[in-house]
């Protein structure tokens, strides 16, 4: 498994948790709003942590990191990524998945291994295909299925998880919000999180979009929290 970055401390990638955090190289989606566009687009270009590097900070760490974060890029198009679960597991540390949802195999294999704590699958938009491909920039008609696959499992499941979803502007609007909640109902947990640029975009006219003020991500918050009551804002 090739980890491409890392940070090594981090409060806010897992809620009430210490972790650190190791990007994984590629994805399946080039969604328009997505920062990471070297992990995405070009992610030979990156220099890679040897897992030896890692494993040496993580064992000083021993009980002050609660868990590891494994995010990307989408870390479930990687065969071996069980292997890498098994070893942080095999050391003692929780571990973390960040999934866009496309591989329920993956999933359910993780979790049937025992070898994942926390699930977060972003739901990008409404799951009709139109919204989805805009939200995306792939064509998502033959991944639909896989994502509300995906969401079915959690939702079954009794792992810890969350779904959210980031907020753009030009994309998402209230009713988009409220149709996303309705196919998620019930669920542990839901988050929505402000778009800001933080740097170049994949789509770069999206690195120019002012992010949703306050006023507006509140309401979005409040039309969600009519179908989900304990929807928060991250």
């Amino acid at each position: 498994m090739e980890i491409k970055g890392v940070i090594d401390v981090s409060l806010v990638d897992w809620d009430g948790k210490v972790s650190s955090v190791f990007f994984l190289p590629g994805c399946n989606f080039r969604c328009p709003f997505c920062y990471n566009t070297a992990l995405v687009l070009h992610p030979e270009e990156e220099e890679t942590t040897p897992f030896e590097r890692v494993e040496e900070y993580l064992k000083k760490q021993r009980g002050w990191i609660d868990g590891v974060c494994l995010t990307g890029g989408e870390p479930t198009v990687h065969s071996d990524l069980p292997d890498l679960c098994s070893k942080l597991k095999g050391m003692g540390f929780q571990v973390k998945v960040d999934t866009n949802g496309t591989n329920p195999a993956m999933v359910r294999a993780l979790m049937e291994k025992e070898i994942v704590d926390y699930i977060a699958l972003d739901i990008k938009a409404p799951l009709t295909v139109e919204k989805y491909s805009g939200a995306t920039g792939v064509n998502a008609e033959k991944l639909l299925g896989r994502v509300e696959e995906t969401v079915q499992i959690l939702l079954r499941s009794e792992i810890d998880y969350e779904f959210r979803t980031t907020v753009v502007p030009t994309l998402h609007k209230e009713e988009d919000i409220e149709k996303i909640c309705r196919g998620i109902e019930g669920c542990k947990k839901y988050v929505l999180q402000r778009f800001r640029a933080e740097s170049e975009t994949i789509n770069p006219s999206f690195s120019k979009l002012k992010p949703f003020t306050d006023e507006e991500m509140n309401r979005f918050l409040t039309k969600a929290q009519k179908i989900i009551t304990h929807t928060k804002l991250r």
